[in-house]
């Protein structure tokens, strides 16, 4: 047996459709959108395995929600038991990943029982937070004294610095929304949906006439570059997998993706977009992977301009046929807490349900407000 078929995978992906704030899935709290991927992932877990899973934990990203733990509302709503207990990670639209990365962690260190992991967000219906009754839209990510733009601000910092042009911007943005359409139209993401009867059985649909409507959409900053055209939706959905230790010992040979190595790095916080380049240079490494080797990236599109400033340092063109293949969060929508997952639940698609050999290497990673920067690789195996 090879060593990759030792560490912990992925044998079961699954996700909720993606609709914007306050449109189809507005109605649904965070419970409401994290119960039904969790108790689909468990239903294919059982079938793929053979036999229900005991699952020891769920763990949920969540960036905006309630509070309350989720992740262990979401175990007891998905009919689990109540002996799984439940983890809720924030590390803002790294959550999701960061999520999958510690139930992985768990099982390398010797607890061999399966977690489901992922990320949940309903920007619908989170709560209006407040300090003395002045109310605020996030909590700080950085001290007094440090720099800490909004996540647009941000961005717009970013193209400034790096000298990305709106048009590299809307260009990457026209190319992800018209991989998602193509995407739609072959039913790719058919197997990966858990259809909301009732709110949406299938994701909003990416925006069409996107060369057409780019063009018209005014800069959100004086003289600046970024548009409601080239930057992300913010949404509601939820994502999940099911992670389970790899190796007959441990009763799984599954195929499935195998978790080869994780990272997580911080970078400057005035510049968070930045963050998943080195956080994919870091995981990479330490996987004993080049980028060349890897088939598949699923990296967080929340601005045209983050993503292209993080393709410009690891030397990836940003037209590249691996990355987002079928469209990211630029045309589906970025539910903060969820995103991560969302592109673990991509790769395995791409990659698992798309047949590709064992082997093959994926790449999951996000640019996290605050200057994080989450990653991950992952190889095929069969």
């Amino acid at each position: 047996m090879s060593e990759s078929h030792a560490l912990p995978r992925i044998v079961a992906a699954r996700r909720t459709p993606i609709a914007t704030r306050g449109r189809a899935l507005a109605a649904l709290t965070v419970e409401q959108l994290a119960v039904p991927v969790v108790r689909a992932v468990h239903d294919d877990a059982t079938h793929v395995l053979g036999l229900p899973p005991v699952v020891a934990d769920v763990v949920l990203g969540n960036c905006m929600g309630p509070g309350g733990n989720p992740a262990r509302v979401a175990a007891l709503g998905a009919g689990l038991g109540f002996d799984v207990a439940g983890l809720t990670v924030d590390r803002q639209c790294g959550s999701g990943l960061a999520a999958i990365i510690e139930a992985s962690t768990a099982i390398s260190a010797g607890d061999h029982r399966p977690r489901i992991a992922g990320g949940v967000e309903s920007a619908s219906t989170a709560p209006t937070r407040s300090v003395d009754g002045v109310a605020y839209a996030r909590a700080p990510f950085a001290p007094a004294g440090w720099h800490d733009p909004d996540m647009t601000r941000a961005a717009e910092d970013l193209a400034e610095h790096d000298g990305i042009s709106r048009e590299r911007q809307d260009a990457y943005a026209a190319r992800s929304t018209h991989r998602a359409a193509s995407a739609v139209a072959a039913g790719r993401f058919t197997d990966e949906l858990v259809p909301l009867v009732g709110a949406a059985e299938q994701d909003e649909a990416p925006r069409r006439g996107i060369e057409r409507l780019l063009p018209r959409f005014t800069p959100l900053f004086t003289d600046g570059s970024l548009t409601a055209g080239n930057t992300c939706r913010v949404s509601d959905g939820a994502a999940a997998v099911l992670v389970v230790p790899g190796g007959p010992a441990h009763g799984s040979t599954t195929p499935g993706l195998a978790v080869r190595a994780h990272a997580v790095v911080g970078c400057d916080p005035a510049l968070p977009g930045i963050g998943a380049a080195p956080a994919i240079l870091d995981t990479l490494d330490r996987a004993g992977v080049d980028l060349a080797q890897v088939a598949a990236f699923e990296i967080v599109e929340a601005f045209a301009a983050q993503t292209l400033a993080v393709l410009d340092r690891l030397g990836v063109a940003e037209d590249d046929e691996r990355l987002c293949a079928d469209g990211g969060a630029l045309a589906l929508g970025h539910p903060w807490g969820a995103s991560g997952a969302v592109a673990v639940v991509r790769l395995f698609s791409r990659l698992v349900r798309g047949g590709a050999p064992a082997g093959t290497i994926g790449v999951a990673a996000a640019s996290v407000g605050g200057g994080l920067g989450v990653a991950a690789v992952f190889e095929v195996v069969r």
